[in-house]
């Protein structure tokens, strides 16, 4: 029985030996878990929160369990001459991941994980420190010399919070809040995308470089939104690989208007127009697709090239819905309103079953043309 047991101990011992430090999946001995949060920006930013959530235990908080301003804590580099701010959470230090470079109350700060500091105030804002240490226990071995940003910001009062939580607590196109509320207080922090078209870019052409780069319409969806914000050569570029582009590049409708409307957009109307000339003679030009281009041609002030395509679109497609209207719109932008109103009572004459919408408009566009009005 003695040898047994001491071949066991000996087994037990060389399989820690085998295994080192690893750890069993035991619940956690103190009262402050591991909490992880995260939130997009615009669809493409990241910010990323890992913290441990201590609990208030019906404790004062600020001035109490967190002292206010920066403190020696006795330990590791915290002295006197090198006090430290609280670590914004427990144990390890809080830390913060940004995908893209952000902006933290307007001030710039690089992508990267930081570790996340604050010095409470008992008066006047609290000062929001992010480290370029963002792996330590606490804030003992803090160094004011490694911060990457600090910028001070106004602490609320809130509705009590048991457990110490980071919030997401505003959410725009282009930047959110997150709030660490504890207490009865809350620290509201903003953050923005500080380039959210070059994100949205850097995006768009990581994700055409990927499968998603297999389609014509992701082609002419990347085309209008970088036509959109400016980029007028890369959805010219973008626009040409929907219609051209082997394997899945498509002449149609779809891709030669969008590659008109982009090309009107980078002021190059010449072009545009030759361009839109065909399209209006491919599959999926519906009558309309050609009457809202030519809306869009009065619209930009091409009244004569627009009473051409309202022609067009009244031919080829028989005087159906809504040719007539077309052709009344294209009358009166060139200011013949008798020949306007002849189409516009044609229009009335075939208005679709049920459409309720158009037909008041059309009667108060026909007592506007009898008095010599532009109708819209």
């Amino acid at each position: 029985m003695n040898y047994n047991r001491k071949f066991f101990g000996m087994l037990v011992l060389s399989f820690v030996s085998f295994v080192g430090l690893a750890q069993l999946s035991t619940p956690p001995g103190g009262g402050s878990q591991r909490s992880y949060v995260k939130q997009h920006i615009g669809g493409v930013g990241k910010v990323a929160i890992e913290y441990s959530s201590p609990g208030a235990r019906g404790r004062t908080i600020y001035g109490g369990v967190v002292p206010y301003g920066f403190n020696n804590l006795g330990f590791g580099l915290s002295t006197a001459e090198n006090p430290s701010p609280w670590r914004a959470g427990a144990d390890q230090n809080t830390t913060f991941y940004f995908s893209h470079d952000v902006k933290i109350e307007g001030q710039d700060l690089p992508a990267g994980k930081y570790g996340f500091f604050v010095a409470p105030a008992e008066d006047g804002p609290w000062t929001v420190i992010f480290s370029k240490d963002n792996n330590h226990w606490g804030s003992f071995f803090y160094k004011p010399e490694n911060d990457a940003l600090r910028v001070e910001v106004e602490a609320e009062d809130a509705e009590a919070r048991e457990w110490l939580t980071y919030d997401f607590v505003d959410r725009q196109n282009t930047s959110t809040t997150v709030a660490l509320i504890w207490g009865d207080k809350k620290l509201p922090i903003k953050i923005e995308l500080a380039d959210p078209v070059g994100a949205h870019m850097e995006a768009l052409t990581a994700e055409l470089n990927n499968q998603a780069g297999f389609t014509f319409q992701n082609y002419a969806a990347a085309a209008m939104y970088a036509s959109g914000v400016g980029e007028h050569d890369q959805a010219i570029q973008w626009a040409d690989a929907a219609i051209n582009a082997p394997f899945f590049g498509q002449k149609n409708w779809a891709t030669m208007s969008t590659k008109g409307a982009v090309l009107t957009a980078a002021g190059k109307t010449d072009e545009a127009s030759v361009v839109m000339d065909e399209a209006i003679k491919l599959p999926g030009a519906t009558a309309g697709a050609i009457h809202q281009y030519g809306r869009q041609l009065i619209g930009a002030g091409q009244k004569e090239k627009a009473l051409e395509i309202f022609k067009y679109n009244h031919k080829q497609n028989k005087g159906a819905w809504p040719t007539n209207y077309g052709l009344a719109r294209g009358y009166s932008a060139v200011g013949n309103y008798k020949q306007a109103l002849k189409y516009l009572e044609l229009a009335k004459a075939n208005l679709p079953a049920g459409d309720t919408v158009n037909g008041p408009i059309i009667d108060q566009n026909i007592e506007k043309l009898k008095n010599n009005q532009d109708i819209n």
